[in-house]
């Protein structure tokens, strides 16, 4: 499997419709811009937030203001899907 960018609507607390794309985690938007289209859906502003938390979570969130058109959901959330990643490990001595 190879990486993938997991993109998915919200609504009302729960994944509404969802997709992957072929993604690298330095272009994203590329993948985001395919998996729009494969759901129908605007392309969200990619504001300097999302950047952010791209860059620190390969993960970020778009509000429903992220959208110049109206969308019926709550938020759509995309994140990295890397396989062959290592899974991070709590650092919290509780769950040893």
């Amino acid at each position: 499997m190879a990486t993938a960018l997991w993109v998915r609507t919200i609504r009302h607390h729960k994944i509404d419709r969802q997709t992957t794309a072929p993604c690298t985690r330095e272009n994203p938007q590329e993948a985001l811009e395919e998996a729009c289209h494969q759901l129908d859906l605007p392309r969200p502003l990619w504001l300097e937030k999302n950047q952010r938390e791209w860059e620190a979570f390969g993960q970020t969130r778009f509000l429903k203001e992220s959208f110049f058109e109206s969308v019926p959901f709550d938020h759509l959330e995309i994140e990295y899907i890397d396989p062959e990643a290592k899974k991070k490990r709590s650092q919290d001595p509780r769950n040893a």
